[in-house]
């Protein structure tokens, strides 16, 4: 888990990155091993760290490519990060750290938004085009990593979680009332887009939004969830077969992810109690 923070302008405006240093305190708790901001003309982006993969400091956030001029911001794990990278390598480029950070970078400079759709994990990212002055903001498919947005006087800023967008000052906080009735409804869950204050919205899973230096905003959906029976009847024992293989597959993708120890969460629920065994 780990915090990122930004800031994006349009028309003849600068970030100057203040906005970004307001936000960072409130994302600590999500990043305490290190934090860093980076700011360039129209963009200023901001991270806090927590270490998982590539402990050095090569590896350390906002990551920034001189010669591509791409910069990123990512939280969350990027599972096949070494079979993409493997991928990039045999199509030349180099890398400069181990972790799967630089891999959304280098991805992005081969395949341009086509990286997305190829990532499997968990993830909220902000990447700037310097050379395109674009912005390109994406989120995991089933939207396990947070991404809050509020459009700001001319900018949008984004945030791991809308305390930091509260910090950073100009957010609309009247309450949005059909948000409200969806939160007493659905069992406190609010769906993005909307969240309860009017000024600071959510980017919807398995989608992408792309902005350019005119302000101008494409939402891009990347991926659906194609969920259908069987073609032939499936048995009890069958199913059990399927399911111990895709938990036995997710727990392994996982596991194979980390340069530190990992643990599991167990609240004594079945899920929980299915991925400890």
């Amino acid at each position: 888990m780990c915090g990122i923070a930004g800031e994006f302008v349009w028309g003849e405006r600068r970030a100057s990155g203040e906005a970004v240093a307001r936000m960072l305190p409130c994302l600590e708790r999500r990043g305490p091993d290190a934090d860093g901001l980076w700011a360039s003309g129209r963009v200023a982006l901001g991270h806090r760290r927590l270490s998982i993969l590539d402990l050095s400091q090569r590896a350390h956030q906002p990551m920034f490519d001189p010669e591509t001029g791409l910069a990123l911001v990512f939280n969350g794990a990027i599972y096949n990060f070494r079979a993409l990278r493997s991928e990039l390598e045999g199509r030349g480029h180099r890398f400069f750290s181990t972790g799967d950070t630089e891999v959304i970078l280098r991805g992005y400079a081969e395949w341009g938004e086509g990286i997305v759709a190829r990532l499997h994990g968990m993830f909220a990212f902000a990447l700037y085009d310097g050379s395109a002055q674009r912005l390109l903001l994406g989120r995991d498919r089933m939207g396990i990593k947070p991404l809050y947005l509020a459009r700001v006087g001319g900018g949008i800023r984004f945030a791991s979680n809308t305390q930091a967008l509260l910090a950073a000052g100009g957010v609309d906080t009247q309450l949005d009332a059909e948000a409200l009735h969806l939160l007493f409804s659905l069992h406190a869950v609010v769906p993005a887009p909307r969240t309860v204050l009017r000024g600071i919205r959510k980017l919807e899973p398995g989608h992408y939004l792309s902005i350019d230096a005119r302000g101008q905003e494409r939402l891009q959906r990347y991926w659906t969830l194609h969920a259908h029976r069987p073609a032939e009847p499936v048995s009890d024992g069958e199913w059990q077969e399927r399911i111990e293989h895709a938990l036995r597959s997710a727990v392994r993708k996982r596991l194979e992810v980390a340069d530190v120890p990992v643990g599991v969460l167990l609240s004594g629920g079945l899920d929980s109690s299915l991925l400890v065994a």
